[in-house]
Order: structure tokens, then C-alpha cells, then sequence
């Protein structure tokens, strides 16, 4: 063999050895270029902030403000007369329908009220007679009281005289016991004149007796007279008649509400939204119609309990409709969180949704009722900005630096 062609294979060796050690080479370099980089990036994930959630998505339902109200009446009784349509806005108090008891309602209130009247007029009359009867009793207290009162006067006028008369005898007996002893007059004229002391004193006792009789007389008769009045104005005041309008007044009263439960009146303001009991339909559980006051409406956005931590009153969030229900993207406020955690309600329609997840309801305002004021229970998408007061925030994805690939070597 020349040397060539022994040469030949070690250059062929060679060639491999230089192109094997070439891609060790290169593989190295990239090992360490990668090396770097992952510590490069390593470090810029330490000193970057930690991603943080900005918004909270959820499902949600439209509902105008106090929620949809049930309007029932007795199970079993018929609507006499409907009185609104779908779309009609009532107010509070306002009548709704007749049931068909109404008519029979109706008439028995009105004999209640007519039994009440005729016990009131029996009333009157009686009260009347009772004031005649007080009156006349009062009229014997004053025929009693004034002529006595003048014979009593008259008494004491006499007992007045009396002792003054008696005064003067007495007077007189004095002086006429001096003249006795100066031997001006006989004894006969002395005993006279103390015999008529003893005639005035026995005179004046009479007339002070006498006048202690006609003062005890009149004060008996006084109370008799006053304790007859007493009795005759008890007697108007507790009398038959005024039981019979206490008890009339009672049935009229149940009357009325018997009545009043045939009427069914609006428990507030709002729209009917639906008609569930038409005229002549008797009432189910599931009532006679339902109302809203679609002035204002809400959403009741279904949170998941994971993510509710995150929501606080006055926070904005922005509604849409997935099916074209309304256009325009609305918006609201968070008014109400609520306390309580339950199955979601409304579904996705994707079928690899979650149909059994654990939700808070969040009770949003909105800003714009007149577009979706007619779509109540529409399902909505609903996005919470909870991030809204904080002007710092943290970026929702932190930076990645890319890796270059081998060619940009």
C-alpha cells in the first residue's frame, strides 16, 4: 500500500475529530449562554413584583331594584276582575284585581255598616232620654236645695233676733236686780223680769234647734238629690245601646277586612312583568303576577367564593351580554356584598364550566337602567374592577426576558 492511501484514513479521522469537537464546542458555549440567562432571569423574577388580580369575573342576572315581588292572594279563590297588563306601571296601593269573593265581601261589609248605624241612632235616642232623665234630676236638686236654703236663712234670722232679745233681758234682769237692792222696785217686778230672761233663752234654744233640723234635712236631701243625678248619668253611660255600636263598630271592622283580602293592591311601585293568573283562573302557589320597579336596575353577580375576598363596596365593574341582548357595555357599583354562600344559580353555557360552584351574590348598581329595563333574569357578564383604587398596582403578568435561540448566536 503507497502512503498515501494510508494517509487517507487518519485525514478522515481528523475531520471528524475537528467537527465533533466543534459541536462540543458549541454546545458548551450554549450551556453556558443558558446558564446565564436562567440566572439572569432568576434574579429579575426576585426583584419584580408578584403578578396581582385586577378583576373579578363572574356570571350575573338583571333584576330591578327590591327584586322581582311575588304577587299572591288566597290559594284556591278566583280573579274577578284583572285590572293591569304586562308593561303597565303601577303605584303603591294602587288596585291590581278583584277576587271573585269580592261581591259577597262587599255586601256583608255593607250590612255590618248599615247594623252599626242603626245602633248608633238607638244610641242617640237613648242618650237623649239620659240627658233628659240627668237634667230633671238635676232640676229636683235645685227645687230641693233653694227653698230650704231660704227656710234655713229665715231660721238663722230668727235665731239672730232671739239673742239679741235674750240680750236685752238679760240687760234689763241686771238692772232691775240694782233697783231691788235700792228698794226702787218690789220683788214681783224682779221675778217678771227673770221669767222673761228664761222665756228668751228657752225661745232662742227652740230656733237654734230648729235650724240644726232644717240644715240636716237639707244636706240629706242634698245627697240624695246629687246621688240621683250620679245614678242617672251612670246609666246613660253603661246603657244597652252603646254595647250593641261597641260590638256593631267590631263586626264592621272584620267586615272590612274580610273585604280588604278580596282587593289585591300593589306592595309598591313598579312595572308588571308578568301575568301568571288571568280573569276567571283561580290562584296557585305560583301567585297572580309579578312586579319590579325597573326604574333601577341591578345585576346580581354570582362571585366565586375564592375570589370575593377581593370585592368591597363602591367598586366599578362593567356589564355586557354575550348574546347581543343590549349593545353597549354598561356600568355599575358594588352596593351590596352579600353574607351567605350558595350553588350557583346562573350557568354557563359552556359545557366545561363548573355547574355546581359555590358562590357570594354582589348586588351591583347600575348607571344605565333604560337599556335592559325590560330584560330582567337576562344573564350578563359581569368584570369587577377591584384594583381600581390602587394607582400602584402590581402588573397582572410579571416580565419574562425571552431566550434567544441558538441562530441569533
Amino acid at each position: 500500500m503507497s502512503a498515501s492511501n494510508a494517509q487517507r484514513p487518519w485525514q478522515g479521522r481528523g475531520l471528524w475529530l475537528g467537527i465533533a469537537a466543534l459541536v462540543l464546542l458549541g454546545t458548551g458555549f450554549l450551556a453556558v449562554r443558558m446558564f446565564q440567562q436562567s440566572a439572569q432571569q432568576a434574579a429579575i423574577e426576585e426583584t419584580a413584583p408578584a403578578p396581582r388580580q385586577v378583576t373579578v369575573a363572574a356570571l350575573g342576572r338583571l333584576e330591578p331594584e327590591g327584586e322581582v315581588v311575588n304577587v299572591s292572594g288566597p290559594q284556591g279563590d278566583r280573579i274577578s276582575e284583572l285590572l293591569v297588563a304586562e308593561g303597565d306601571y303601577v303605584r303603591q296601593g294602587e288596585i291590581l284585581a278583584y277576587l271573585e269573593s269580592h261581591e259577597e265581601r262587599l255586601a256583608e261589609r255593607n250590612y255590618a255598616a248599615s247594623q252599626l248605624a242603626e245602633a248608633q241612632t238607638r244610641l242617640a235616642a237613648e242618650a237623649q232620654y239620659g240627658t233628659a232623665q240627668v237634667e230633671e234630676a238635676r232640676t229636683r236638686l235645685g227645687q230641693i236645695d233653694r227653698p230650704q236654703s231660704l227656710e234655713i236663712e229665715a231660721q238663722q234670722a230668727t235665731v239672730r233676733q232671739l239673742e239679741a232679745e235674750l240680750d236685752l233681758a238679760e240687760t234689763d234682769l241686771e238692772r232691775s236686780r240694782s233697783l231691788r237692792a235700792e228698794g226702787a222696785i218690789s220683788q214681783q217686778e224682779l221675778d217678771q223680769q227673770f221669767t222673761e230672761v228664761r222665756r228668751s233663752q228657752e225661745e232662742l234654744n227652740n230656733a237654734r234647734a230648729s235650724l240644726v233640723r232644717l240644715e240636716t234635712a237639707r244636706s240629706r236631701d242634698l245627697e240624695n238629690a246629687q246621688a240621683q243625678v250620679q245614678s242617672t248619668q251612670a246609666e246613660s253611660t253603661r246603657s244597652q245601646a252603646q254595647i250593641e255600636v261597641d260590638s256593631a263598630a267590631r263586626n264592621l271592622e272584620l267586615a272590612n277586612a274580610s273585604l280588604d283580602r278580596t282587593i289585591i293592591r300593589a306592595p309598591s311601585d313598579g312595572e308588571v312583568l308578568q301575568i301568571i293568573t288571568q280573569t276567571g283562573e283561580a290562584i296557585a302557589e305560583t301567585g297572580i303576577l309579578e312586579m319590579g320597579d325597573t326604574r333601577q336596575m341591578y345585576v346580581v353577580a354570582e362571585v366565586y367564593e375564592t375570589d370575593v375576598g377581593l370585592v368591597e363596596l363602591g367598586q366599578k365593574a362593567t356589564i355586557t351580554s354575550r348574546n347581543g341582548a343590549f349593545d353597549e357595555t354598561l356600568t355599575g357599583t358594588v352596593e351590596r356584598i352579600g353574607t351567605q354562600i350558595f350553588k350557583n344559580d346562573v350557568l354557563d353555557d359552556d359545557p366545561a364550566a363548573n355547574a355546581d360552584a359555590r358562590v357570594v351574590e354582589v348586588k351591583i348598581r347600575l348607571d344605565q337602567s333604560e337599556p335592559v329595563a325590560r330584560l330582567t333574569n337576562l344573564q350578563v357578564d359581569v368584570r369587577i374592577d377591584v384594583d381600581a383604587s390602587d394607582g400602584n398596582s402590581a402588573p397582572t403578568v410579571a416580565p419574562v426576558t425571552p431566550i434567544p435561540s441558538p441562530t441569533e448566536e
